[in-house]
């Protein structure tokens, strides 16, 4: 039976284990930004501050801060274990991603292309406080072409990898202001972006019914996960050849092109094999973000009904995957 976790009044935007995995971030289209306790779900705290929708949350690698980005023009930054609002940087449009780099001291957040304001990705090293004091990132790169709807670090925090609006998939290097490279496997919006746990590879969730698999410095294409709706949000298993895939048709279009009303469950595939073998029913709306946790033994999500839940794997989830 799953734990269910109950913070928030709107539908959730992402979750995000730490590194250790003890401690689960959740954000929504509410301003609260929520942690907890993974282990038995028990709410550990709020960080307070936002006034709009939350888009994005990251932890740094020792869980010291916390960042949020948020509707409401903010990039903010929390100290973790306190709550307190460390950092506030104003941005002329919403901030759609964030994320800390490997080390914890640069962090990097997009803005969205709307109200005339261009998308742009901002670079801000922690250790020089001027930067944020003065709100003047150390790199800006804008991006003309079409929004950046989810955003991850790189290996070494050399690069990141962005995922636009129109389906390509960007570098942008975190040390000249430049784009390494550019391709576009995906023929809608790129929803999510998550890296394995090794940072070799990343999996990427678009609105074309389509999960990827890529290369993160060559940006090769090396799997496709086909499902018949949108995928949002996908994740690979830290310890098994496993993808979960969570999505579902938009809930304005439910009623009007199927009969099973919206199929809402997360599905498990085959990383190697590219084959369904597994799926989980409980979201009443599509699922926003999935996530698993970092040793492997549950995975997360939340979903537009506003609920997070964690799921525990049955042991013989892992049985089965030693004899196969």
């Amino acid at each position: 039976k799953p734990i269910l976790l109950q913070g928030h009044e709107r539908s959730i935007t992402q979750i995000k284990y730490n590194r250790e995995g003890d401690l689960l971030f959740t954000v929504a289209k509410d301003p609260i930004v929520n942690v907890w306790y993974s282990v038995n779900g028990e709410r550990l705290g709020t960080y307070n501050g936002h006034t709009g929708a939350v888009w994005c949350v990251d932890a740094d690698w020792d869980t010291r801060h916390v960042l949020t980005g948020s509707a409401d023009n903010s990039c903010r930054l929390w100290d973790c274990e306190t709550g307190k609002q460390l950092a506030l940087v104003k941005t002329s449009s919403a901030v759609r991603t964030c994320g800390f780099d490997f080390g914890g001291n640069i962090i990097m957040f997009s803005t969205d292309k709307q109200m005339g304001y261009q998308c742009f990705v901002s670079f801000f090293d922690l250790r020089d406080p001027s930067q944020i004091e003065n709100n003047e990132p150390y790199m800006k790169i804008p991006c003309s072409d079409s929004k950046i709807t989810s955003a991850v670090w790189g290996p070494l925090g050399e690069f990141i990898i962005a995922g636009h609006e129109s389906g390509e998939l960007n570098q942008f290097s975190a040390k000249v202001r430049e784009q390494l490279s550019n391709i576009k496997e995906h023929t809608k919006q790129i929803n999510d972006i998550q890296t394995s746990r090794d940072m070799t590879m990343f999996i990427t969730a678009s609105k074309d019914n389509t999960a990827k698999l890529f290369d993160c410095t060559t940006l090769e294409h090396l799997k496709t996960f086909r499902t018949e709706r949108p995928v949002n949000s996908a994740a690979l298993s830290p310890i098994f050849d496993h993808v979960v895939l969570g999505g579902g048709q938009e809930a304005m279009d439910v009623t009007t092109t199927s009969t099973r009303i919206g199929k809402f469950e997360a599905r498990f595939f085959h990383l190697a094999f590219e084959e369904e073998f597994g799926r989980v029913k409980g979201h009443f709306g599509p699922i926003n973000s999935v996530a698993f946790h970092p040793d492997g033994k549950s995975y997360s999500s939340g979903g537009e009904d506003g609920y997070v839940r964690i799921h525990y794997f049955d042991p013989q989830y892992f049985e089965f995957e030693f004899e196969a």
